[in-house]
This record gives C-alpha cells, structure tokens and sequence, in this order.
C-alpha cells in the first residue's frame, strides 16, 4: 500500500494541485487493497488521517504545531534566531483550507467501504469459549480457524488496559504458537489441556474459538479483527 506522511498536509510543497495528486494516488492505493479484501494497514491509516483533518477543520492550533517554521530575523550577537510561522501567511491558509475540503470527503467514502468489508467480515465470524473461562480472562489462549483451513492457529494472547484523564483504552498482544491439523478425534477442549500442559506459565488458561466463515487475508483482514472481536466478547462478559 502506499503510504501518506502524517504530516502530508503542510509537509513539502504547499499547493493545492500537488496535494490533491498525493491525496488521489493515497486513496486509490487504499482502494486496491479493500477490493481484495486487505483491511490493514489501510483502514487503520485513513482513520488517522480522516481524524487528523476533522480536528484540523475544527482548530486551526494543530496547523500551527504542523507548520514548519523559517528563519525570519537572526540575532547573532544576542545568539538569538526568532522564528516566523509560515502559517501567518493569509494566502497559505488558504490553500490549507482547499486542500482540506477537497480531502475530507474523499477520505470519509473511501473509509466508509473499508468499515462496510470490516464488518461484514466481522458479522462472518464466530467465537466461543472453550470449555470453564477462569475468572482471569486477560489472559489465555486463541484457536482461531481460518474457513476452509485444515489447521487450526493457536495464539497466546494478552488484553492491557490505557488509561488517560479521561478513558480507559483496551489492546491486545499475541504471540503466534503452533498449528495443529484438524482431525476428528481432536476436539478444541484437547488441544486446551494439551496446552496447559505444554505451556505451564497458564495453568488454567482462558480458551477462546474464533471461526471464520468466508476466507479472507489473514494477517491483513481475520486475525486483526478477531483480536478486536475478542476483546469486545471479554469485555461483555466481564461487564
């Protein structure tokens, strides 16, 4: 995919023509990728991009933190430089200002496809415990079944918690284990206790299926969704 600086917006040259090129070639790389079904990196990059814009819309201060500065008087016996924003100029703003309504709304359709393939994958997705979830759920394991895979992924994972004045934000980690190949005799609480014998650092680990019913990218699409679809299924139930 190709990438976007995440100062794209007063980084270089400050034209509108040039910025719309960039904007244009962004999203139809973006575009490539949702038409194949690869989510990640790209969704989550025009979020940010998309969140940047908005606040930029809303507060012209982020563009002031942006704008890179130039020398407009040096005071060499004071060892003194004062520096002028380039963001006074009337007629830069101006051109922000274009470059940020042609933008917007381009990036907002483009979102908005990926987050229709996001959750239509996500509503193709099923999870369920295995076996006695411990009361500790943080922390355990993920069987995650890609469709029509004949190996099943096991996966550590682990939910933190952020914290800042004013939410609480949860992540996950995993670790990639092994694959196991599906058989009949194999059932899911199996290859549980096989587990919590193998890795004895969770005597008693949370045990979570994730299947997928419709093939899709793993690394780009499945598996960044069901971490997300698994920390909201701890979340409920811990609620």
């Amino acid at each position: 995919m190709k990438q976007l600086n995440a100062n794209w917006l007063t980084d270089g040259l400050l034209d509108f023509e040039y910025k719309k090129y960039i904007v244009l070639a962004y999203l139809q790389s973006a575009k490539i990728e949702f038409d194949e079904y690869r989510l990640y990196p790209s969704l989550g990059d025009l979020i940010f991009h998309y969140q940047n814009l908005s606040q930029i819309k809303e507060s012209k201060k982020l563009i002031y933190e942006q704008f890179p500065q130039r020398i407009s008087r040096a005071d060499f016996e004071k060892l003194e430089i004062c520096y002028q924003k380039i963001v006074d100029d009337d007629s830069a703003m101006q051109e922000i200002e274009e470059i940020v309504s042609f933008a917007m709304p381009r990036f907002k359709k483009v979102m908005s496809s990926g987050k229709e393939i996001y959750d239509f994958i996500e509503s193709k997705i099923e999870i369920v415990p295995v076996g006695l979830l411990p009361i500790y759920a943080n922390e355990g394991y993920l069987l995650l079944n890609e469709h029509k895979v004949s190996e099943t992924k096991i996966y550590q994972y682990q939910i933190t918690v952020f914290e800042n004045v004013y939410e609480k934000f949860k992540g996950i980690h995993i670790q990639y284990l092994e694959s196991i190949k599906k058989s009949i005799g194999q059932t899911y609480e199996n290859i549980k206790i096989a587990l919590s014998r193998k890795y004895t650092q969770l005597p008693n680990p949370a045990t979570f299926m994730v299947v997928s019913h419709i093939a899709c990218p793993l690394d780009e699409s499945l598996l960044p969704i069901a971490k997300r679809t698994l920390v909201k299924y701890i979340s409920s139930s811990a609620a």
